[in-house]
């Protein structure tokens, strides 16, 4: 289905839990969130009729996020479920990774596609800052299975924070050449009333080509811009929302762990979908459609959106 601004909506992003064992400084508060109550999450019946509901529309791409999703009991099942609904035609997934490993070819044989992993460092001790937590990932190991499970191709998601972790851009670009990923430097965003100095750590799509000319314009895919080094395999990506934003390539909705559409990522307007019939949740979607504003309003230094961005879905 159209927007009131002619772009095709086709995509829908559910979280499917607010939950995550990890604290990102940049998307949960430092003490962890409000937990909410098992009622108030939705339950896999209403996932499975929203998304009903989203395909007679014509939303035919499924991400599932959070928090972290792979924490949600019985997420093996839901999505085994979701990919069996006549008209979706791509069920993928963003995961911090923490529980991917040994779990590719369950995923997949559930009816992910494709995985994209969030990883803003390739430094442990500055994971463990920049999460808050003590875990440790091994990210080439699971790098590596997603390979063998040929699912490709293999995303992986980098916020970049001045001071904190853009010198490592050097190295992620080895990692891409190595195992030949698609590796996409994320603007940070002021989402949430979290506690840090977003102006500090803020560091732009341009900054970063000024620093590194070397990479070399290959195409723009919807919200990201592809680059290439000479004689590299891979891709560097480039998701710049604040720079040089994409709402004009905006193809998506969002659907909260508490049931709430999201017509805009960048906004407090919701439209809540608890308690609808299979008729109401189809007028509700097509509301949530009609009501795409034309672009954000991020680049007029507004104030951040209430929600913090594990309570919206990654």
């Amino acid at each position: 289905m159209k927007d009131r601004f002619q772009r095709d909506i086709d995509y829908l992003r559910i979280s499917v839990t607010d939950r995550c064992n990890l604290r990102c400084f940049y998307c949960m508060p430092e003490d962890g969130i409000d937990k909410k109550e098992h009622d108030d999450i939705l339950r896999d019946e209403e996932i499975i009729s929203a998304v009903k509901a989203a395909v007679k529309l014509g939303l035919k791409k499924i991400r599932i996020t959070g928090g972290e999703p792979l924490v949600r009991k019985g997420i093996y099942t839901l999505i085994k479920n979701i990919s069996t609904i006549d008209g979706v035609e791509e069920v993928v997934l963003t995961t911090n990774g923490l529980l991917l490993k040994g779990n590719v070819k369950r995923l997949k044989d559930a009816g992910v596609k494709r995985v994209n992993m969030s990883l803003d460092t390739l430094n442990e001790t500055t994971y463990k800052n920049i999460t808050r937590s003590t875990h440790a990932i091994d990210y080439h190991a699971i790098i590596t299975e997603l390979i063998e499970e040929n699912m490709q191709p293999i995303k992986l998601n980098a916020v970049l924070l001045k001071g904190i972790n853009d010198h490592e851009i050097p190295d992620f670009i080895k990692l891409a050449d190595r195992y030949n990923l698609h590796v996409r430097f994320i603007e940070l965003m002021p989402i949430g009333q979290l506690d840090y100095n977003y102006k500090q750590h803020f560091i732009s799509k341009d900054d970063v080509l000024l620093k590194y000319p070397e990479l070399q314009f290959e195409k723009k895919y919807r919200i990201a811009e592809y680059y290439t080094m000479p004689s590299h395999k891979g891709k560097i990506g480039f998701i710049n929302p604040i720079s040089h934003h994409f709402c004009d390539q905006c193809n998506r909705l969002r659907l909260t762990a508490d049931g709430n559409l999201k017509p805009c990522l960048h906004t407090n307007e919701e439209i809540n979908i608890r308690q609808l019939d299979s008729i109401e949740l189809y007028n509700t979607f097509k509301q949530a459609i009609h009501q795409k504003s034309s672009r954000h309003s991020l680049h007029k230094n507004t104030k951040p959106i209430d929600r913090s961005m594990n309570k919206i879905g990654g």
